[in-house]
């Protein structure tokens, strides 16, 4: 017997180390920044099972079968699709700034299609102006509707967009709308959705969390875009949830969430609603391309209209585009670069790009909420806070709530706007979308509104910083070492 117990506690040890082994050559030959493969062979070997486990959930970038066959699937469509849209030649912009060309450069190389002209885009800076032109857009709508949104949450302003949409539903407008199960959990634990659809509207639960899928899909992988189309000429997209702020979250102790939204009419809608339409259909497996745009969906002068390029990401879109989209915008800056973010974790790429903007002359400005419902990710981006003010680079912590803009400013003439915060997961993972935007005068009005966002924050200087206790160093350092998992 003692011989069976010693012959199995070695065939266990055996298999343990075999499956450690196989487990990190598998960390290995995955190409990922060396951040995130040391973080993750620590974990692995300071939390022996924990680790193997919780890299087999979030470790790889698991979209599931499904979801991948109907993305395979779709291709062929999109690639005719793409061909098709290039035939309308007057919506492509031909020339950009000097500031922009770089970027425009890229994503056109790497996704296919060129800035497009000829875009009325309007700026909205609070969650009640945004609300409420898209309930009015709602009303006016004939043909169709389309929504994705991380967090939905009923209350406030957000019963009248569901009010309108299923006005628009009885009256025979196409209705879909796809909400992330994680971020939108409360929500489907009530009536909402039941209501939807009882009106006719398509209510898709989307990426299920499913303890009973945990191998088989990565679990916080999300879908995090922010969308709306009307009519296939009408659009948005910015940082808001389909939430009012005022009943949002309102025990988190980090007060209102601040947001922005842009709204858009012209061209850019038709790229827009391509991305919702490969969305729609990885997730249900159902097609629904948007038509090419028209002859009269320019709503601007063909020159002077806002350029506009759309940059989409996440599984089945080109890999790692949000930064290098954000890296060549950080070098294009010359004068002025302001970003905005609620989670800044930056690769060290994005990182070493902002600092070394400040490091040439460039007046650099990064603004953070100072309280964050984000505990861990709070922690950490406090971690670069050093890196950054020694580089010359001015940190402004935004006081009046919780800044979840997400935006960047090149030299008055670049704009990025969208769903993308400043960090992994973001940078990586998620679904995201942001509008890049190359117009002076929408600049302006970006620039007029992160200002008031610095005159509501407090700067951070460097000896100010310096002088924090040793304890707040080393929870940052802890922290700083889940970055790459962020």
């Amino acid at each position: 017997m003692t011989t069976f117990y010693t012959v199995l506690s070695w065939l266990t040890f055996f298999f343990y180390w075999l499956l450690i082994a196989g487990v990190t050559f598998r960390v290995l030959m995955h190409r990922r920044p060396v951040t995130s493969t040391m973080t993750w062979l620590l974990i692995i070997y300071i939390l022996p099972l924990v680790g193997v486990i919780a890299y087999f959930a979030f470790g790889e970038l698991h979209l599931g079968k499904r979801r991948v066959e109907h993305a395979k699937q779709m291709w062929p469509s999109v690639v005719a699709w793409l061909e098709d849209l290039r035939k309308c030649k007057h919506i492509f912009a031909t020339s950009t700034s000097d500031i922009a060309t770089p970027l425009f450069q890229l994503t056109s190389k790497r996704q296919g299609i060129k800035g497009v002209k000829g875009n009325k885009i309007e700026l909205l800076t609070t969650c009640e102006d945004s609300l409420n032109s898209i309930t009015r857009d709602i009303n006016n709508a004939r043909d169709n509707i389309e929504m994705v949104f991380y967090i939905w949450q009923s209350g406030g302003l957000v019963d009248e967009v569901t009010d309108a949409l299923i006005r628009a539903a009885k009256r025979g407008v196409k209705c879909r709308v796809m909400v992330d199960s994680a971020g939108s959990w409360n929500f489907f634990r009530t009536h909402g959705p039941d209501v939807m659809r009882a009106a006719g509207i398509e209510f898709v639960e989307s990426l299920h969390v499913n303890l009973f899928r945990f191998f088989l899909r990565r679990m916080d992988l999300r879908q995090h875009r922010k969308i709306v189309l009307i009519d296939n000429y009408i659009s948005y997209t910015g940082s808001m949830n389909m939430v009012d702020p005022r009943y949002f979250k309102q025990d988190s102790g980090v007060g209102q969430w601040i947001d922005i939204m842009v709204r858009m009419e012209g061209p850019v809608s038709t790229t827009l609603g391509m991305i919702y339409a490969f969305d729609w259909e990885m997730e249900t497996g159902e097609r629904h391309l948007p038509p090419p745009p028209d002859d009269n969906i320019m709503p601007c002068e063909q020159e002077s209209g806002h350029t506009t390029q759309v940059i989409a990401s996440g599984p089945g879109f080109p890999d790692e585009l949000i930064q290098q989209s954000l890296i060549t915008a950080i070098y294009s800056a010359r004068k002025e670069l302001v970003l905005t973010t609620p989670y800044f974790v930056p690769s060290d790429d994005l990182a070493h790009a902002i600092s070394t903007a400040a490091m040439r002359g460039v007046n650099v400005s990064i603004i953070v909420p100072r309280s964050n419902d984000s505990f861990l990710v709070r922690w950490a981006s406090r971690s670069f806070f050093t890196e950054m003010l020694e580089s010359g680079v001015k940190i402004f912590q935004f006081e009046d709530g919780l800044l979840h803009t997400k935006s960047v400013m090149v030299d008055g003439q670049l704009s990025m706007v969208g769903s993308v915060n400043l960090d992994m997961r973001s940078l990586w993972l998620n679904f995201e979308i942001t509008v890049v935007i190359d117009d002076e005068g929408f600049g302006s009005d970006l620039s007029i509104v992160q200002y008031d966002y610095i005159a509501r924050s407090t700067e951070l200087t460097i000896d100010e910083w310096e002088k924090r206790p040793f304890l707040n160093r080393v929870l940052e350092r802890i922290c700083y070492f889940f970055s790459p998992l962020l």
